[in-house]
């Protein structure tokens, strides 16, 4: 990988080495508008889960959540938010080319800018979330587009690790599509998605 992500725990690690958490403790606004597909008791996944503010906005929902991420700084903040916020995260460190993706586990998988994965990695990765999750169960993501390079308020600056409509359409052909849109939006998630930005916002169902 490159601009950074060569070793990509390093990377992480050195970014979530700080007090504050670098992309706030709410939610991602795109998972918090899915709250009427979350039902209490539903197993949830998060994938590089960061500082843990999607797993412990879930585990709120009464969701049970399991998380991972590559850095363990970053999972040490997430387990901190988990006990600040009186909630229980099965939080791990693992890589997403680690992850054992146990088919059939999970009734949500939430990726909310999992964008460091070169194309390789992250063909294997989309193929391993939708083999997660149950039949009928949710995929949650969203993404920056390659107009994020014209921003430059987050996200990394390859245009290779940028989502478009027709990567994620061929991606998830197989299953259905609920919700597929590429619009402009100003974020303001921390210090790290800060501004206006393009996203894309994307609901798959597993058939």
């Amino acid at each position: 990988m490159s601009s950074g992500f060569a070793n990509p725990r390093e990377t992480w690690d050195a970014r979530f080495d700080r007090d504050d958490y670098i992309f706030g403790t709410a939610p991602n606004v795109f998972l918090a508008s899915q709250r009427s597909r979350l039902v209490a008791g539903q197993r949830a996944l998060c994938v590089a889960d960061g500082e843990g503010r999607n797993s412990v906005w879930l585990a709120q929902q009464g969701l049970v959540v399991t998380a991972f991420d590559i850095a363990p700084r970053g999972v040490a903040k997430a387990r901190a938010l988990a006990q600040q916020a009186g909630v229980t995260v099965d939080f791990h460190v693992a890589a997403v080319e680690e992850w054992d993706w146990a088919p059939n586990a999970f009734d949500v998988v939430v990726a909310i800018f999992v964008q460091f994965a070169a194309p390789a990695v992250r063909g294997r990765m989309f193929a391993g979330m939708l083999r997660t999750l149950k039949p009928g169960g949710w995929l949650l993501l969203q993404g920056y587009t390659p107009r994020q390079l014209e921003y430059r308020t987050g996200g990394p600056p390859c245009a290779g690790h940028l989502y478009t409509e027709g990567l994620l359409r061929q991606a998830f052909a197989a299953h259905e599509i609920v919700e597929l849109r590429e619009h402009d939006d100003v974020l303001a998630e921390g210090t790290q998605h800060s501004g206006r930005s393009a996203l894309i916002d994307c609901v798959v169902r597993r058939k």
